[in-house]
């Protein structure tokens, strides 16, 4: 009986001991889980006494001098550097010009000198709280003769009645949403800069902005759910209070993101309330066939097992952190199990380096991979065969967990477009996760879903890499005009091909047409 006592409380400090080491790695541990081998080759830090000790250059040899020139002052730089300040910046880079002149240039002896060459560095400034007030002057006219006046049209707004212009509307949208700036301190930098503006009135802002981007995201989606390989996750939010009342005063309300990536680099962010099965039938629906990519949740299984259309991939990334939580445990089997892992996407490197795609890139994966992979799940189930692991052993439930799902863990071997993992996706999802730790939370689930629309056209814009600002201004003036059955040409991967090579501008910007024969100084005057 005490023998038993022992067992059971040895067991639960071991468990807790386990947990106690992860809430740690949360808390201080690295967040890459790259494994860090010992290259013989590589020179170690400390060399050992026997090491040999470093030949000293011939005096006959030049010494390389990284820092300064022999014999002068001047820094060594390589050759693509802009400047001597080493600054470089794209031709979207607004650039004023300052020009300095000695008083000899200006004073009463200025034509007794000769300009032989003008001397250029730049600097990288920062205009504080960079809020404009456009005062647009409309002239009333009339024709000679006549009594009617007319009034000269007001330069097109994106939302009727508003204060707001559409690189206000933008750079609300791109603070908040890719740079995770909370509108309330957005609210507090237009204080400062001298514009008394209340906060309710950015959230509306925002809203109406969001609410026309919809459409665009809808035929995002739509273009989504024809990919023949689709990866999908579920990454909690907390959005919607609970009410007035009751045990669950004041506390807020779980969400879930389902971001979906499709084959041609576009994510759209679906939203739901519930994390169950129910959420992944209705967005997929029948609208999609092909290769689902997704973790170990279950749901993702038993959804692909009752379609057959559906074929359902797992990520190897995910079986791998098991065997991560084992490695304390087992470090030396958990290693081995990690090293054939390693040498698996070590394939997957030659392949991008090789540039294979099609039947050749299938071809190189069953020549290599498929071995490394037959030889790994037989790895486990002798290790699972031995005995000596309790079921509640980490190694026990990383085996498990693998075994179980070798059948969706090899499909990527026959399917050349389907990638081993969901990185891609996660990567894409970030700034969720990342967003939180500023927003914190959204107050509705209306609000939830407004994140997913404006974040799905955001993400798309740096996968292909596209200036989310740039295409904000350009889609919110274009799309009160674009016919409702073409949205799709405004999605970010077919508006880059279509209209970013001559993007519309806001009105502040020099580039606009009512402002390319009019002086910037003449129209925008300090308040």
């Amino acid at each position: 009986m005490l023998r038993e006592q022992l067992g059971a409380q040895a067991e639960a400090i071991r468990q807790l001991t386990h947990q106690l080491d992860w809430f740690k790695k949360q808390l201080f541990g690295p967040k890459s889980e790259k494994l860090v081998y010992d290259i013989p080759e590589q020179d170690c830090l400390f060399p050992s006494e026997d090491a040999p000790l470093p030949k000293k250059p011939a005096d006959d040899e030049p010494r390389p001098v990284r820092a300064y020139q022999r014999g002068t002052a001047k820094k060594q730089r390589d050759d693509d550097c802009l400047n001597d300040t080493g600054l470089r910046f794209t031709a979207d880079v607004p650039v004023e010009v300052i020009e300095h002149l000695p008083p000899e240039l200006t004073g009463p002896d200025a034509d007794q000198y000769d300009i032989i060459g003008t001397k250029i560095t730049y600097r990288l400034a920062q205009r504080a709280a960079s809020y404009v007030v456009l005062k647009c002057e409309r002239p009333v006219f009339r024709r000679k003769g006549t009594g009617k006046p007319v009034t000269t049209r007001a330069p097109f707004n994106v939302l009727d009645n508003s204060l707001a212009d559409v690189s206000l509307l933008a750079g609300l949208l791109v603070d908040k949403f890719q740079f995770h700036l909370p509108l309330y301190r957005q609210h507090q930098r237009i204080q400062q800069a001298g514009v008394t503006v209340s906060r309710s009135t950015l959230t509306h802002l925002v809203k109406r902005a969001i609410d026309l981007l919809r459409p665009i995201v809808d035929a995002q989606t739509d273009n989504v759910l024809r990919s023949r390989v689709l990866a999908m996750d579920e990454t909690p939010i907390k959005a919607g209070h609970q009410g007035r009342a009751g045990p669950q005063k004041g506390k807020m309300k779980s969400g879930w993101f389902w971001p979906l990536y499709g084959d041609a680099d576009e994510v759209v962010f679906t939203y739901s309330n519930s994390r169950g099965r129910a959420h992944i039938e209705q967005v997929l629906s029948e609208s999609f066939s092909g290769t689902l990519i997704s973790d170990g949740y279950a749901a993702y299984a038993r959804y692909a097992a009752a379609q057959e259309n559906v074929t359902h991939a797992q990520c190897w990334v995910h079986a791998r952190r098991y065997f991560i939580d084992a490695q304390k445990d087992h470090p030396e089997q958990v290693t081995e199990a990690l090293q054939q892992i390693a040498n698996l996407y070590r394939n997957e490197d030659n392949i991008r380096a090789q540039n294979l795609s099609g039947e050749k890139k299938r071809q190189y994966r069953l020549a290599h991979s498929k071995p490394v992979v037959s030889d790994f799940f037989q790895w486990c189930r002798d290790h699972l065969e031995q005995g000596g692991l309790v079921p509640s052993d980490p190694l026990t439930k990383a085996l498990n967990y693998v075994l179980s799902r070798e059948a969706s863990l090899t499909v990527f071997l026959e399917d050349p477009e389907v990638q081993p993992d969901t990185n891609h996706l996660e990567r894409a999802l970030r700034p969720i996760p990342m967003g939180k730790k500023n927003w914190m939370f959204c107050w509705t689930e209306l609000g939830a879903e407004h994140l997913g629309i404006i974040q799905s056209l955001i993400s798309t814009c740096k996968l292909h890499d596209l200036n989310p600002y740039t295409y904000l201004v350009d889609v919110l003036q274009r799309i009160s005009q674009h016919p409702a059955s073409e949205a799709a040409n405004l999605t970010p991967r077919l508006w880059k091909t279509r209209f970013a090579e001559n993007p519309l501008r806001a009105l502040i910007d020099p580039r606009h047409p009512d402002r390319q024969n009019t002086p910037l100084e003449a129209t925008v005057h300090a308040h």
